[in-house]
């Protein structure tokens, strides 16, 4: 464009009072340069027209049913529950199980998400009561979810996360959102297997943002169909069989300095999830209830949004509670990190978990080098030379030198250390076995953090695992169940 402009002025300089019609050719020259410009940025990006489509919520779209929802016979009289998940994967997992409890205790068929990618959707942050809008996050989710299918990254949370024992006996009633999508939609699910994302219609992709219009709550109360919930962190903390707690004032609410320097009026109260959204509120003629955040975590003597650990006088949610305190990988990843630990490391090794460049954990790298470091030269006294090592870490391996990990590789007589990367042939065939059970060709998912922490179950000289950090916890988890000989 500063070219364009230079070009003007020189034109200028021997043509002092221009012609009407020149000035009109100029314009019209300049208009469908412009134009030009905008397609071919557009079109330079598969994803990017589809993205425009999916942008903004369509206020004013009404919905006289569900798409088909309603007209398979398997489906008919179900009630569903949805909702937003977000941030990584641990998180979505967290949200995932409590998802899993809110369905069981609303008698709801949950839609299982996909794994969305990592921080692709952000919730903001509880304590400080600043969150996203349970209609932005919805949203957000729906159009990365449509998105993942489009580009043909697409997994669900049942190709990571083995459900067996949760659908075998009836405790829980699931359908994937790939096929929810469908028939919610009234989509020929087909559409959603092309290669090539940019040949879909215009129609499909207007039909698509309408439906997450819907979902979302952005439609307005359509109880028919859906019912979203707009409750969050700010304002409510749901419980469950909680004698004399409904309605009453949570332990935590804003501080005054808060409110004063946030300009916020929120006040939090527990609820009865079964009493504000079952069979006796406005929720129960909806077809699909729509939640926003399902992630909770305690924060002063409170949880952020979900309290709800024990369930005395009903067996069946009690027997959940314990059932999704721990969800095991699919056998396809447990067998990969078995494999690994056996056959390639074979002899006893120490399994570190190091994580030292996301968040919190970049300001920490001295505390959790010392704290490795001691865990090694107890070893090196006790156990014979060389130790193994299985280093699963965040930091590049070209990062590693000058740093403890660097140390460590350097002192072959008495370490010696195993790192898997996304390259390793046991990875990429892991990943095939995932996406060939699906109908759809997919892409290979990134399954290197599973099959890690699959392989640190193994570890039988110990775990030394990043303070803080949920992946340490869900490894902590996996040796506290014997995943490893089962």
């Amino acid at each position: 464009m500063e070219a364009l402009n230079s070009n003007n002025i020189r034109m200028n300089r021997f043509r002092r009072k221009p012609t009407n019609n020149h000035r009109s050719k100029q314009v019209l020259f300049i208009s469908l340069l412009a134009i030009f410009f905008v397609l071919l940025f557009c079109f330079s990006n598969k994803y990017t027209i589809n993205s425009l489509f999916l942008s903004n919520p369509l206020k004013n779209t009404r919905f006289s049913q569900c798409g088909k929802l309603n007209e398979v016979q398997s489906l008919k009289r179900q009630k569903f529950l949805w909702y937003a998940p977000h941030s990584g994967f641990s998180n979505q997992l967290s949200e995932f199980k409590n998802a899993v409890l809110m369905s069981a205790i609303l008698n709801r068929t949950l839609i299982i998400p996909p794994v969305l990618d990592h921080h692709a959707v952000v919730l903001g942050s509880c304590p400080k009561f600043r969150v996203s809008d349970p209609k932005e996050l919805r949203f957000a989710v729906w159009n990365h979810a449509i998105e993942l299918i489009q580009s043909r990254r697409y997994v669900s949370m049942a190709d990571i996360i083995d459900l067996s024992s949760l659908v075998s006996d009836s405790a829980l009633q699931v359908i994937d959102f790939h096929n929810f999508v469908s028939l919610f939609c009234d989509i020929d699910s087909n559409y959603f297997c092309v290669k090539d994302s940019s040949i879909i219609q215009d129609s499909l992709l207007e039909k698509l943002s309408q439906c997450g219009s819907l979902l979302s709550g952005y439609s307005g109360d359509n109880n028919e169909c859906v019912y979203a919930v707009e409750e969050d962190c700010r304002t409510t903390v749901w419980t469950y069989q909680r004698d004399g707690e409904n309605g009453v004032l949570d332990s935590f609410q804003p501080d005054e300095q808060l409110k004063k320097k946030k300009k916020i009026s929120f006040v939090r109260r527990r609820k009865d999830v079964y009493n504000a959204l079952g069979p006796h509120s406005r929720a129960k003629s909806a077809t699909i209830l729509s939640f926003g955040t399902l992630f909770t975590a305690p924060y002063k003597g409170s949880e952020s949004y979900i309290d709800i650990h024990e369930a005395p006088n009903d067996k069946k949610i009690q027997s959940l509670i314990t059932k999704i305190e721990f969800l095991p990988f699919v056998p396809e990843i447990l067998d990969a990190g078995k494999v690994y630990a056996f056959h390639t490391v074979k002899s006893p090794f120490l399994c570190a978990q190091l994580r030292l460049l996301d968040g919190q954990f970049k300001n920490h790298w001295k505390g959790t080098f010392e704290g490795l470091k001691q865990k090694v030269d107890s070893l090196r006294e006790k156990e014979r030379l060389p130790v193994h090592i299985f280093v699963m870490t965040d930091l590049p391996l070209s990062n590693w030198s000058g740093t403890y990990l660097g140390d460590l590789a350097n002192e072959s007589d008495s370490i010696k250390l195993f790192v898997l990367s996304e390259e390793d042939e046991l990875i990429r065939k892991t990943a095939m076995k995932i996406v060939d059970k699906k109908d759809c060709d997919m892409r290979p998912p990134d399954i290197l953090l599973h099959v890690e922490e699959s392989v640190c179950s193994c570890a039988s000289l110990g775990f030394f695992g990043t303070a803080g950090s949920t992946i340490a916890d869900t490894i902590e988890m996996m040796r506290k169940k014997e995943i490893c000989s089962k």
